[in-house]
């Protein structure tokens, strides 16, 4: 019956964006057969007067009609340009995360079943809600600590919002199942884990103490550098469902006019934050990966205070080394090695030939190079890359699509704060001194380092690894011998789910088929 309700769930959303006229704002004119057919009936089921508006206006809508869930299924989506496409990314990056608010007392209710102590006991004062996303609203309160009162804003989880977004969540599961049996193309992205990904950044953004964790480890690495920071968490106040936070007096970077009246330096701002970002990414491998202009503020001193770490990116080592060798790579034009990094990676598979990519990667370079150095984006650098990439089988990589949309958003502000903005210019001092330290000889020292901790590591784990080996050697014999042979249960477990997943894509199936003849039997 999951399976059911998640189908109808499922036929539900596919209606509304019918309806709203989402489906028919895509490009439809180069699709034959079936799909073609699809596209011109949602063309005529759409409301005329939703055919009337852009179709980001469109998407906008029908969030509203679908919830909470799918705004954040939306801002998701809006980083994963390899799944959506460029365009319907950029519009689902402009969805609005603003939602109704709940009321005080339901905020005040969960946060003394999260915190066990009442209102009175935590807060001087609870004020309001001063502002409503799709997961929590936040609150303005005072505090006292040593006879001194402080303002804090105070983040409280939305009444009911796991048990809707899991609901919702099984829709999104059966949706991905559906387009890699049916739509073979699609494999290569990855549709099932994307919604595991999904799946697993919503459930830490749902809860708060992970949140405050995320501030903490991201103020340590960032306490020593200039111009940027992020609020302090009060541990106290903070649970799974409530995070309690210094209250930030600044301007949001949205009010450019704002920012001007105030006197500060547009220019420099810019460059504090791209230099900021870079050296999260670079030096931390630990950034903050939703920085649109309305969770960053600007204190009376310039600096760059970033709020709403629900969303953070993490890059290993090889993945730090790989961006800033392409960076450089394409800097002095060197393709083959742009290309030989990839390969080095794992990114493309060893089938395909490097020479060519390093072709296809020359395709991307020489045009930028033919440009003045402040039209030449770096995330537009990034994107034609994904997008190349395709014709060589590189599998989705989560972690760096998501450093790709966090540097359009980034690179988006710095350029709406300085029209004149040098991409290139302001990140070399970052991105030199970070392969001054990782690819040249203090490099190589690090990474002898490395590998001496690695070999003690090894001499350490030798007599179990020996133990392990001869059971292994003996099960082969054994197996070798006698064959693989799979237990009754075993055998059970593997038909009882490919059973189950048959029988659920088939009622899936008959249920949206059944939905649609329902519509459109009502509409005669």
């Amino acid at each position: 019956m999951t399976s059911v309700g998640a189908a109808f769930r499922l036929a539900r959303a596919g209606w509304v964006l019918v309806r709203e006229g989402v489906v028919a704002a895509l490009p439809g004119e180069e699709l034959s057969g079936m799909p073609k057919l699809g596209w011109r009936l949602a063309r005529v089921l759409a409301r005329r007067r939703a055919l009337a508006h852009q179709r980001g206006d469109r998407l906008a809508q029908a969030v509203v009609r679908l919830g909470p869930s799918y705004v954040k299924l939306g801002q998701f989506l809006a980083t994963r340009p390899d799944v959506v496409g460029n365009d319907m990314a950029v519009d689902l990056a402009l969805l609005q995360d603003k939602m109704h608010t709940f009321p005080k007392g339901e905020a005040i209710a969960a946060i003394e079943a999260s915190l066990g102590r009442k209102i009175d006991d935590l807060y001087a004062s609870f004020g309001e809600p001063v502002a409503a996303a799709s997961i929590a609203q936040v609150h303005g309160a005072e505090v006292v600590r040593d006879g001194k009162a402080s303002r804090v804003a105070v983040k409280v989880i939305r009444p009911g919002v796991r048990h809707h977004f899991f609901q919702d969540l099984e829709s999104y599961f059966l949706a991905a199942r559906l387009q890699e049996k049916y739509v073979p193309s699609s494999r290569r992205l990855r549709p099932v884990e994307v919604t595991q990904t999904l799946a697993q950044t919503t459930k830490i953004e749902m809860d708060m103490r992970l949140e405050a964790a995320a501030f903490s480890e991201l103020g340590e690495n960032t306490k020593d550098d200039p111009g940027f920071r992020v609020p302090a968490v009060d541990w106290e106040r903070t649970g799974r469902d409530v995070i309690t936070m210094e209250w930030i007096d600044g301007i949001k970077m949205n009010d450019l006019a704002g920012l001007a009246a105030a006197g500060h330096d547009l220019k420099a701002i810019a460059a504090n934050l791209i230099q900021s970002f870079l050296r999260h990414t670079l030096r931390d491998g630990f950034f903050h990966a939703d920085m649109h202009p309305g969770n960053l503020f600007v204190e009376p001193d310039g600096t760059i205070v970033a709020v709403d770490l629900g969303i953070a990116g993490r890059l290993g080592k090889k993945e730090r080394r790989f961006l800033a060798e392409i960076l450089y790579g394409f800097i002095v034009r060197d393709y083959q090695r742009v290309a030989e990094v990839h390969f080095e990676a794992g990114y493309v598979p060893r089938q395909h030939n490097v020479s060519a990519f390093a072709q296809a990667i020359r395709a991307i370079g020489e045009p930028i190079h033919g440009q003045s150095a402040e039209t030449i984006s770096m995330a537009k650098l990034l994107t034609l890359l994904f997008e190349v990439t395709d014709l060589f089988d590189m599998a989705t990589r989560t972690e760096l699509v998501l450093l790709q949309k966090t540097m359009v958003v980034v690179e988006g502000v710095a350029r709406t704060l300085d029209p004149a903005f040098n991409m290139w210019k302001t990140s070399e001092p970052v991105v030199g001194d970070w392969i001054a330290g990782n690819l040249g000889p203090r490099g190589m020292l690090s990474d002898a380092r490395d590998a001496g901790k690695a070999l003690i590591s090894l001499a350490r784990q030798a007599p179990d690894i020996a133990v392990r080996t001869e059971r292994l050697s003996r099960e082969i014999d054994l197996m070798a011998e006698h064959g693989l042979r799979f237990d009754e249960a075993t055998a059970h477990a593997i038909g009882k789910a490919e059973a189950r997943h048959t029988r659920s894509g088939r009622i899936a199936l008959w249920v949206i088929a059944l939905t649609l003849i329902y519509i459109a039997w009502k509409l005669l």
